[in-house]
């Protein structure tokens, strides 16, 4: 699966002298590389160079268009907000799967379970149960949606039902 995170080192490896790569979901199965070199720029020629080669060698299911990295503002793309190491080391994995995402929140949550629901493929939306002990604050079920969104595929986007139990 190919995360923002590992989309970004893959990137960064390829074309070294551009030393600012954001990657984001911009719509479904579409992601924008927003990038610059150290001059706070990028030519036509590596906008084109990036954008052929994530098309090619990226992610076949995802459409890649790419733009100069101050246009983050202006598409309105979220702040990156931290998320623990082991989200972060699971995400950069080639081998990242549904139940090594499932695996990484049951660590990070452990007063439930993250069960997979069922995949939306018109809409792009993975699904997802959250069976919990006990019942959650709205800080915590937003930190478990920015974990969820590492590690979810780039052009996807995700929703947890949250089932508490009633205590």
């Amino acid at each position: 699966m190919g995360t923002r995170l590992l989309s970004e080192k893959l990137v960064k490896t390829r074309f070294p002298h551009l030393r600012y790569i954001r990657i984001h979901t911009s719509d479904k199965y579409k992601a924008t590389i927003y990038a610059w070199t150290e001059d706070l720029q990028l030519s036509k020629q590596d906008a084109l160079y990036v954008e052929n080669y994530a098309n090619a060698y990226l992610y076949p299911y995802v459409v890649f268009q790419v733009k100069a990295y101050c246009a983050v503002r202006a598409d309105k793309v979220p702040l990156l907000q931290e998320v623990p190491a082991d989200i972060t080391q699971t995400a950069l994995r080639s081998n990242l799967n549904q139940y090594g995402i499932l695996a990484a929140i049951n660590r990070q949550f452990p007063y439930g379970r993250l069960r997979f629901k069922h995949y939306d493929v018109i809409n792009s939306i993975i699904h997802f149960d959250f069976d919990a002990l006990r019942r959650m604050e709205e800080k915590e079920k937003e930190h478990m949606l920015r974990c969820l969104h590492e590690m979810i595929p780039l052009g996807c986007f995700c929703e947890v039902q949250f089932l508490e139990d009633e205590m």
